[in-house]
């Protein structure tokens, strides 16, 4: 969705759908919820939010200023929902170490593949073919990395001076206001002592050094309150 920076905004939600309520969420903005199925709603009592939920049926409209340029995710808050059908009643291998289980199991179903340690975030990538009756892992390639959300995901794409309603492509973020890398330089003028295993990161490190993955950590073990 594109919206041209300053504008009011309205956007309507309407839940057509027989079984699953929707907690729409947008991120980047609050707004208020103006009108329902029933009708406009009060303004003393309209309600700021970030996630309008609709269920089986309803309608809900919120009214906002896109005054906050860039690109912001909008989708709803049920994860599988978000994941299409591949997210849903299925258990999942995320955090396994599953090193030499799909060899094993290849040896009895040729093309086995077990569930990636990130869920089933690879699978939009990978361009697999599907049932005819089924809809696709959906996704798309982002300015940083791949967006696996394909379901109930889209993006609100604020700018100025826009003289259409086309794709006007990811926003260019101002010089310094995005994460990046730290060099060595960095760290050793910030005074930053890296430890001696620094090379090593969670993606690689085996499951079972992790205290999450194994047995509690040691403030749990002691008792002690942590928030």
């Amino acid at each position: 969705m594109v919206a041209i920076l300053g504008y009011n905004m309205r956007i309507r939600l309407a839940n057509l759908g027989a079984m699953s309520h929707h907690p729409i969420h947008l991120h980047g903005y609050q707004f208020k919820i103006t009108e329902t199925d029933g009708g406009q709603i009060q303004e003393s009592a309209q309600q700021v939010e970030t996630t309008a939920l609709t269920a089986v049926g309803q309608t809900r409209t919120f009214d906002f200023v896109a005054d906050e340029p860039g690109d912001w995710a909008m989708h709803c808050h049920m994860t599988h929902h978000v994941m299409t059908q591949m997210g849903d009643k299925f258990p999942n291998m995320i955090g396994v170490d599953k090193t030499g289980l799909d060899r094993k199991l290849q040896k009895f179903i040729a093309a086995y593949m077990t569930m990636g340690t990130a869920g089933m975030a690879d699978m939009g990538e990978m361009g697999m073919p599907i049932p005819k009756n089924s809809a696709p892992m959906l996704g798309g390639q982002g300015p940083f990395d791949y967006i696996t959300m394909g379901g109930l995901f889209t993006v609100l794409k604020v700018r100025e001076n826009l003289t259409s309603y086309e794709d006007p492509g990811w926003y260019q973020h101002p010089s310094g206001t995005v994460a990046t890398i730290a060099t060595d330089e960095d760290i050793k003028r910030d005074g930053i002592q890296m430890p001696p295993d620094s090379g090593k990161t969670a993606a690689v490190r085996p499951s079972a050094n992790d205290p999450w993955c194994g047995s509690p950590p040691p403030r749990l073990l002691a008792g002690n309150r942590t928030s």
